[in-house]
């Protein structure tokens, strides 16, 4: 599980910037805490772990010491790297809301009981992480926060959400073809058989005006 990245060097001994991933840093980021390094594979640093030395705040933005990085000059080198921890670190701490990936995909999502979609991927970003469901009608981007998604559970195989008005319908009505996307009804004009050529070339405009007022599906 992810709890946090390397953002930029804090004064000269070694300190650096975190950008926390986990609601309870005082779990995490404890003195001895060891982490696995998500870097490039070509970094000096692929590989390796750091530990945990100690956690500061300062101007309410923490900042991070560990045993590895003596100055400015090592903490620069580790910037950006992404901060892991194994599965036995978070079976032994008590976070809540904490999850691996291999445990939410495949999950159903349900609205007050109802299926939504499924889980078929989860997406992480600085912000915020994305879970990717799967519906009927098409995929579904849903911010994977508290507010949207209240409850996760893993041993009925069920994500509960909580979304907004319009994040699942949008997409229904896309499939659907979006609301007035029936083709208007025959007039009784149109219904009688053409008396010439000249008014069943009429006909055949009158069909295409229905037909162009549909509107054209957004993109997905």
């Amino acid at each position: 599980m992810r709890v946090g990245r390397l953002t930029k060097p804090h004064g000269l001994k070694g300190g650096i910037k975190l950008e926390l991933f986990t609601d309870n840093p005082e779990l995490r980021f404890t003195p001895g805490a060891e982490f696995y390094l998500q870097v490039p594979e070509d970094s000096p640093w692929f590989g390796r772990t750091i530990t945990m030395r100690e956690l500061r705040w300062f101007n309410e933005s923490p900042v991070g010491f560990f045993e590895e990085l003596a100055d400015r000059s090592d903490a620069e080198g580790i910037v950006r790297a992404i901060l892991w921890i194994d599965e036995q670190a978070v079976a032994d701490g008590e976070e809540d809301n904490a999850w691996y990936d291999h445990q939410l995909v495949g999950l159903d999502v349900v609205r007050e009981g109802e299926k939504l979609g499924t889980v078929a991927e989860v997406r992480h970003f600085p912000a915020q992480d994305l879970l990717v469901v799967t519906t009927e009608a098409g995929t579904v981007l849903v911010p994977f926060v508290e507010a949207i998604v209240p409850s996760v559970d893993i041993e009925a195989g069920l994500v509960h959400v909580t979304p907004p008005t319009g994040l699942f319908e949008e997409r229904e009505a896309e499939i659907a073809g979006g609301p007035g996307s029936e083709a208007a009804p025959q007039s009784d004009a149109a219904a009688e058989p053409a008396a010439d050529a000249g008014s069943a070339v009429g006909g055949d405009s009158a069909a295409g005006s229905a037909a162009d007022s549909d509107p054209q599906d957004p993109a997905a």
